[in-house]
């Protein structure tokens, strides 16, 4: 059977396969999780989860990703960079706050009863954190990490692998 909806949450709740089109083009057909886990287009990633996914502005160099001054482990070592635009893609799932790191400000914390959601600020744009609702969240200044299983980089809004 095929349902057609512009409902993510019906969608990724019934659909034992999902089709995913932007602008009249199929960019991801997947199970939930797969389009969850390893959004293919910058669309899939913000467009699943809530809130979706960080999609930000970043420079390849010498086949990995350079977000604010910091070279992020990747699991691909990008060969070449014949793109437009670069960006790097991270769940607000899989950010931790850390010791040292990518240097953020807390912007402002939303207590959602189960889960926190922080928005925190680098020169680079705006990030939004999910915690879980006992986490201790610093303030001010702090840094965070990314967890490299599921940080992305895309050109011209399609993963490279």
């Amino acid at each position: 059977m095929i349902y057609v909806t512009h409902d993510q949450i019906e969608a990724l709740t019934f659909a034992d396969q999902v089709v995913v089109m932007h602008e009249g083009q199929i960019v991801q057909t997947g199970t939930p999780v797969e389009l969850f886990e390893k959004p293919k287009h910058t669309f899939v990633g913000h467009f699943i989860g809530s809130p979706g996914m960080n999609i930000l502005p970043c420079d390849i160099e010498n086949g990995q990703i350079n977000f604010e001054g910091k070279l992020l482990p990747n699991k691909v070592n990008i060969k070449k960079n014949s793109f437009k635009k670069t960006q790097v893609g991270i769940r607000p799932e899989f950010i931790s706050f850390s010791n040292d790191g990518i240097e953020v400000k807390i912007k402002r914390v939303s207590d959602t009863g189960r889960h926190k959601v922080i928005d925190v600020e680098c020169n680079s744009g705006n990030i939004k954190i999910l915690a879980n609702s006992s986490t201790q969240i610093p303030s001010g200044s702090t840094y965070i990490t990314f967890n490299q299983k599921y940080t992305f980089a895309y050109g011209d809004n399609w993963i490279i692998e």
